[in-house]
């Protein structure tokens, strides 16, 4: 992949990470032109954003800061993680469960 494919995607990439919204806008805007990096980011910030909403539903059922805060510091270290990796211009996985993502979501952005 070029530098110039990776100059283009890097906004859609980004937005991607932000909430399912911003999974969805990246996806819809991603649509037309098919951008090798933004499909990439596009699969591991929607996979993110899914983990995030199922397991914050099962926390949320523990009355307890601790387990909390435990998700949110967990969960906050992989967000940041993807979005450091799109602004650079990489296309390096989440750890553990990224390459999950991308099979899973295999299909989106091809």
């Amino acid at each position: 992949m070029n530098q110039n494919t990776i100059e283009e995607g890097k906004t859609l990439a980004v937005v991607s990470y932000l909430t399912i919204i911003g999974s969805v806008i990246a996806i819809i805007m991603n649509g037309e032109k098919k951008n090798e990096f933004t499909s990439f980011h596009n699969r591991q910030g929607l996979g993110l954003c899914l983990l995030w909403m199922f397991i914050a539903y099962f926390v949320s059922q523990f009355d307890n800061f601790q387990i909390s805060i435990a998700f949110w510091i967990s969960m906050g270290a992989l967000l940041f993680l993807g979005v450091m990796t799109a602004i650079n211009g990489s296309m390096k996985p989440i750890p553990v469960i990224g390459p999950i993502f991308q099979k899973i979501f295999k299909g989106l952005g091809k």
